[in-house]
């Protein structure tokens, strides 16, 4: 566990110098920029900082069949070094409010869960907001599981059919959740495990961390409003339990481990989320970094928080195959 900060500053002293840096990047979002495509613009420019992108054995771009009158969706398959033994196959959502990011941004992590899991991951660049808003997201997610869990039933994707793993970080852990629900509603496909790192749940954004973390953390609750507006535009239903899965009936879900960060105003929604998992009688692991930032997980090779949550997310994906692990137990709660 890392101490947090001293003088007020919950966050751990050693990551403040990186906060204060993709803080400096990111855009003014609700502020001086209103415009998406201002935004990804200059989320375009600075490289990222301090993340690995580690080695995998092979890496495809292609695309999937979209939701039923949709587009094509654009995937990157990555696949593990080593023999093909039976691998779990991990749908993966990346964050950005809905509205920013892709498959490039995102490209470390998803190389990280692959080398550290075993997994075959296949990360999803569903499509955005406000150009394209809810449920837009949530069914690119869906169709998305349902060609990865076909896939890795006829062979294809070289994984175990019965571990089929929905994850994301951020809105991309909204979706991931979501996704798992749709399958629940829609008979299926089986998902044997959901990871929700620092997920987007509530469109509410009325917890307690939104307040006591809603500014100088690098997210903010601002950025979250704007998010929010750009997502659901001004007719949008965020009460919806495929917009808000803490709204949701939450029973008959796959079990779910889920990585909060204390610093981050979505820290709070995520634990209560967890508990609702729990009360409903859904299997949950959980990791809390309570020195951590929204976003920690993308820079394990700075952060010892940040190798401790990918290991616990890559041995929690490892073991939904049956009698495969690749490290100690994993469960309870970090700090």
């Amino acid at each position: 566990m890392t101490a947090p900060g001293t003088d007020g500053d919950r966050l751990a002293p050693h990551a403040r110098p990186l906060v204060d840096a993709l803080s400096a990047a990111f855009p003014d979002l609700g502020g001086t920029v209103t415009d998406a495509a201002e935004a990804r613009r200059i989320l375009a420019a600075p490289p990222a900082q301090g993340k690995t992108a580690p080695p995998v054995g092979a890496v495809r771009d292609r695309t999937v069949p979209g939701p039923a009158g949709a587009p094509d969706l654009p995937v990157r398959v990555y696949r593990p070094e080593g023999p093909g033994s039976p691998r779990p196959t991990v749908v993966f959502f990346h964050g950005g409010g809905y509205t920013l990011c892709g498959l490039d941004t995102h490209d470390a992590t998803a190389r990280t869960l692959c080398a550290e899991s075993g997994a075959v991951v296949v990360s999803v660049a569903y499509r955005l907001a406000p150009e394209h808003r809810f449920p837009a997201a949530a069914e690119d997610a869906y169709a998305a599981l349902c060609w990865a869990e076909a896939s890795a039933g006829a062979g294809g994707l070289g994984g175990d059919p019965g571990a089929v793993v929905t994850a994301g970080d951020s809105s991309g852990g909204g979706l991931a959740t979501v996704a798992a629900l749709m399958a629940r509603d829609r008979a299926g496909p089986a998902v044997a495990l959901q990871v929700l790192i620092y997920p987007v749940l509530d469109a509410g954004q009325d917890s307690g961390s939104y307040t006591s973390n809603a500014t100088g953390y690098f997210l903010t609750a601002a950025h979250l409003r704007w998010f929010w507006r750009q997502y659901l535009g001004p007719d949008g239903d965020g009460t919806h339990p495929y917009a808000s899965p803490a709204t949701a009936d939450l029973s008959a879900l796959p079990p779910a481990h889920i990585v909060t960060a204390g610093c981050d105003p979505l820290c709070d929604e995520g634990e209560a989320y967890a508990v609702k998992l729990g009360l409903a009688g859904v299997p949950v692991t959980r990791g809390h970094y309570p020195g951590m930032f929204h976003g920690f997980l993308g820079f394990p090779r700075l952060l010892d928080d940040a190798r401790a949550a990918v290991a616990d997310v890559a041995e929690a994906i490892a073991s939904t195959v049956a009698d495969r692990k690749i490290g100690g137990d994993v469960g309870g709660v970090t700090g």
